[in-house]
């Protein structure tokens, strides 16, 4: 879909929740690109054409180029500008191709850029790419940085050097490596303190940016501490860098071009060095998981770079088409706009014994590490391509929820702060100190490791946890993950955790008490009808992981319970032409978008006709952005709304749930990476941005692959 230039947000680069960087304009040139919390990430495009330079990226001064189209696919955004004669193609890839986990956790991104005539004449073409110092600390202005810059420039070391004295050293050091092919320009911090904050509203401040490119004829990379490179300017082909800060540059040459298209490559990668602490053990990227270094990994991904290009538009076309088909254009511009975005808010990591973790990061929420009620949205995204990746998502929480310190008999919330698992950090009680107020780590700090604290420490509070929601979710997810993978070996390695969270649905789940629902964002609500219905669900995915297990008479046992539960349900939340918000509150309602997984399962608890009704009645309650999540309010959550859709039966009832989001998405006024919870009446996003929960806007393809069917007798 080429036509839509105003989008909320664009992603360039999507690596995972530190290497993140969008356009938050309409046009490429009309602002600095931004990590997806608004701090700037600036980099800088130049095209010369015949002598003549066009800014194509980045805001500064001096013309500009004209920008033609923009496509978003699963994998690229596509950028087309014209300027001098010449069209210049600049397509940012990232490759996260989820049947390959070794190359999804690539910290590498591509950017492929080609030109050709388009007045039948000949032009002289190059071109300049600048990456920022921006991209290795937190925050658009370091005054600690700035000093030692001016320290250096007062004893005329431009390049960093050697020597004793600290002040000999620039704030940011860089060079260039030339090793199998490839020149990779770098830089980082001099002083680096690995892993040294967590928290929401804050980039990365350790480890190195990267910038290569093939080492032919024609194409030139360069680290400089004073703006673009002085050999660069010296050949007469730049002005140089405006901000005189840091900056790794890449210079390549097209020659003469005419109507055959040349094209270059420029990779960019960052090395965090440490990904995540995971319970008092740093661990590294998936990547290295085979000792692997950043140079190895550069020169490999350029090296494949035509492979893996093919691989990246074969998906793209199957994806696109697969959605188009169900759902129409629209959905497939959804889709694409959602893919990259709900995989890289995640950090895929190997764990102690080697075993994929795949740990989320709750964008603008509150930062926390492995969410389980984020990871529960997502699921549909995985379960289409890699059920491995769910399982990483369910590791964490299954060896925290075992802990002494997690003293409950339901599932946790969450396994701490990014990029800290050392415990949850939800709810917190009174008695982890802060003169009896709730103590909360502020933006930057670093919680204390909880996983080491003895039971009998009381340190959550019952009332803010999520008894019902998390037992529920964990649940249903691991039951999916066995019926995808037609084996429950990863279920059985957990059972005894599971068992003891479907006894407590039975127990708990059917009426739930005043208590924080995955929407907690609303407060606390008792009665809640959608988590009575997810406890629902959870009690009938144990009965289905019990059947896979060879436990027949516990199986039959749970799903009788369930049977029981859903028939109470429906007599106390049915209305006459849908179900009410709380099972006490009359003339109310609310989406009821967990009653999702009866439909892929199969188990039938529900009566079909309640789920007609239901959407029956969304679509009289949608408001031009999209259908509100319940009726106290006018906002929404866009994965939910596509769990309802999911639901629909007809193509026409498909289609009318979505078409409102494309319009948020169009018509929005809020320039941030594409929200999930907004105003349906205004379009405004409110709060959240980034977060892997769009990977709920995959469940209706989820639906359509029947992978989720329980393939064999329930009763």
């Amino acid at each position: 879909m080429k036509k839509a230039f105003h989008i909320p947000a664009v992603p360039l680069i999507a690596c995972d929740p530190y290497f993140s960087v969008w356009s938050f304009s309409d046009r490429l040139y009309e602002d600095d690109p931004r990590h997806w919390t608004g701090h700037r990430k600036s980099m800088k495009g130049i095209l010369r054409v015949d002598g003549r330079a066009y800014r194509f990226m980045g805001s500064g001064n001096g013309e500009t180029v004209n920008q033609i189209s923009l496509e978003i696919t699963p994998t690229s955004s596509i950028y087309t500008f014209e300027a001098g004669g010449i069209e210049l193609e600049v397509r940012f890839t990232t490759p996260l191709l989820l049947t390959d986990l070794e190359l999804t956790s690539r910290p590498c991104s591509y950017v492929s850029l080609s030109v050709r005539s388009m007045d039948g004449r000949a032009h002289e073409a190059s071109l300049l790419w600048e990456v920022d110092a921006e991209f290795c600390f937190h925050g658009e202005e370091n005054k600690s940085d700035k000093a030692e810059e001016s320290a250096v420039e007062n004893t005329g070391n431009k390049g960093g050097g050697k020597g004793g004295n600290k002040e000999e050293f620039p704030a940011i050091y860089g060079g260039v490596h030339h090793v199998e092919g490839i020149e990779a320009a770098w830089m980082g911090r001099t002083r680096q303190s690995i892993l040294s904050h967590s928290g929401d509203d804050i980039t990365i401040d350790w480890g190195y940016a990267y910038l290569a490119v093939p080492d032919q004829e024609g194409s030139r990379v360069m680290y400089t501490n004073s703006g673009t490179a002085d050999s660069f300017r010296e050949r007469g082909s730049f002005e140089a860098s405006e901000t005189g800060r840091p900056v790794l540059a890449a210079c390549l040459s097209f020659g003469e071009v005419g109507v055959e298209r040349v094209s270059r490559l420029i990779a960019l990668a960052y090395d965090d060095v440490a990904s995540v602490m995971y319970f008092g053990q740093p661990l590294r990227g998936y990547w290295t998981k085979n000792g692997k270094n950043i140079l190895d990994v550069l020169a490999e991904s350029i090296r494949s770079w035509q492979g893996i290009s093919k691989s990246c538009e074969t998906f793209d076309k199957e994806l696109t088409s697969a959605a188009g088909k169900l759902a129409g254009e629209e959905y497939a511009f959804i889709v694409s706009l959602a893919y990259r975005q709900s995989i890289a808010a995640h950090k895929l990591v190997a764990g102690p014994e080697g075993e994929v973790l795949f740990l989320s990061k709750e964008c603008f929420s509150n930062g926390c590490i492995g969410t389980v009620d984020v990871s529960y949205p997502s699921v549909p995204l995985f379960l289409l391509y890699n059920t491995e990746l769910i399982k990483g998502m369910l590791r964490p929480i299954f060896r925290f929820a075992g802990m002494p310190v997690w003293e409950y008999e339901f599932a946790p919330h969450d396994v701490g702060r990014y990029p800290y698992a050392n415990g949850q950090v939800y709810g917190l009680s009174t008695a982890t100190g802060k003169k009896g107020k709730q103590w909360r780590a502020g933006n930057g700090e670093v919680y204390p490791p909880y996983w080491l604290f003895p039971g009998g420490s009381g340190i959550y509070s019952l009332e803010h946890q999520m008894p019902v929601e998390e037992c529920a979710n964990m649940l249903i997810m691991t039951a999916a993950v066995a019926i995808v993978d037609g084996s429950a070996a990863f279920a059985e390695e957990n059972s005894g955790l599971l068992h003891k969270w479907a006894q407590y649905l039975v127990k708990y789940g059917l009426d739930p008490g005043n208590q924080l629902c995955t929407d907690d964002f609303a407060g606390h609500l008792a009665h809640n009808v959608n988590l009575s219905a997810k406890a629902v669900m959870g009690v009938a995915s144990w009965s289905v992981l019990c059947r896979m297990m060879g436990k027949d008479k516990e199986a039959g046992e749970f799903m009788q319970r369930a049977g029981e539960m859903a028939e109470s349900w429906a007599t106390s939340a049915v209305e006459e032409d849908h179900t009410r918000l709380a099972f006490d509150t009359e003339n109310s309602w609310s989406m009821k978008y967990n009653l999702v997984w009866d439909v892929l399962f199969g188990t039938e608890l529900f009566d079909r006709a309640i789920i007609d009704r239901e959407i029956k009645w969304y679509r009289c309650k949608l408001n031009r952005y999209g259908l509100p999540l319940d009726s106290r309010k006018s906002y929404s959550k866009t994965d939910w709304i596509l769990w309802c859709a999911a639901m629909a039966d007809t193509a026409e009832d498909l289609s009318a749930l979505i078409h409102p989001i494309f319009l948020f998405l169009q018509e929005s006024k809020s320039r941030v990476p594409f929200s999930d919870w907004y105003d349906t009446q205004s379009g405004d996003h409110i709060q959240f941005r980034n977060r892997t929960v769009q990977g709920g806007l995959f469940m209706p393809l989820l639906r359509q692959s029947g992978k989720c069917s329980v393939p064999f007798p329930l009763s």
